[in-house]
């Protein structure tokens, strides 16, 4: 089981200030994490690669820092600070860090119901 860093009440952080970059590899950091969502604040060393795999849960990115390359159903989409990418469960995907890289990623259950 993952231990959050905060409690499941209102709160406010500085993502920034919780950053800290492995020397090599991934770092995560489960910030919370319900029944229905994780939030996790994900670093990578520069160089970093994740080979290609699928999420069996909706998947957001929203990136803070640094520089990488995500590909998305075999697109390449540069990820910087600000950009935000949405993947729908089991879509398969990639990423390397070309530099130190910190992210912002939340799996979701569900499914997008174009009703809402």
């Amino acid at each position: 089981m993952t231990t959050a860093l905060l409690p499941l009440k209102a709160t406010a952080i500085c993502l920034a200030d919780m950053i800290e970059y492995p020397k090599t590899g991934v770092q995560r950091k489960t910030l919370l994490k319900d029944v229905s969502c994780q939030y996790m604040l994900v670093s990578l060393a520069a160089g970093t690669e994740i080979a290609e795999h699928a999420s069996p849960r909706n998947t957001t990115v929203h990136v803070i820092e640094g520089q990488g390359m995500l590909t998305l159903e075999d697109k390449e989409i540069v990820l910087e600070p600000g950009v935000f990418v949405f993947m729908p469960a089991a879509t398969p995907h990639a990423l390397k860090a070309m530099a130190n890289l910190t992210f912002l990623l939340i799996l979701s259950e569900g499914s997008l119901d174009s009703k809402h």
